[in-house]
């Protein structure tokens, strides 16, 4: 019987050993890298509203830094735009839409909303701390210049990084279905 016991209890030792090694090998690391989750933003909308951006999870998402003070992010804007308009309604391979998450790192919230109305920014995911280049999420993603984007898959993995114009198109080009 004692026997018996040390060889289910070996049995068992060596299937737990098995499936925490398998859990360390498909547990992804969060950080900025493609591959990685990407970290946790939870900042508030111009209405107060903390938008989390794990709240956006199953969808293709764009996170945008930006500003309005910032030319090179105010000309990219368009840019911005046209890819929403164009990819929003597309149907999304292992995803159910496409969508903008704007962190702004402004200082005054009345510049970033007026900014996000004459940009015609029409999307609902904008958020911000007014904390300038001391934006936690700024540091999380470390944010050094704008505009910088990350995009992220329905599991909130980094999928690429720092696209603009025509590149933001090709790439998002590639996650679309195709019928």
């Amino acid at each position: 019987m004692k026997n018996q016991l040390l060889k289910y209890l070996g049995v068992f030792a060596v299937l737990f050993s098995m499936i925490s090694f398998t859990s360390i090998l498909t547990a992804q690391e969060v950080g900025i890298n493609v591959g990685n989750v990407a970290p946790e933003i939870n900042l508030k909308n111009p209405d107060g509203k903390e938008v989390p951006l794990s709240s956006l999870r199953g969808n293709l998402v764009l996170v945008d830094f930006w500003a309005s003070w910032c030319g090179p992010c105010r000309r990219e804007n368009p840019n911005v735009v046209s890819a929403y308009n164009k990819y929003n309604k597309a149907k999304i391979k292992n995803a159910k839409s496409f969508v903008v998450y704007n962190v702004s790192l402004d200082r005054s919230k009345t510049a970033w909303v007026n900014a996000i109305q004459q940009d015609g920014l029409n999307w609902e995911n904008h958020v911000s701390d007014l904390q300038y280049w001391g934006s936690q999420a700024a540091k999380d993603y470390q944010v050094h210049a704008i505009p910088t984007n990350f995009l992220i898959d329905a599991n909130g993995v980094i999928v690429a990084k720092n696209l603009r114009g025509q590149n933001l198109h090709l790439t998002l080009d590639k996650w679309v279905k195709q019928l």
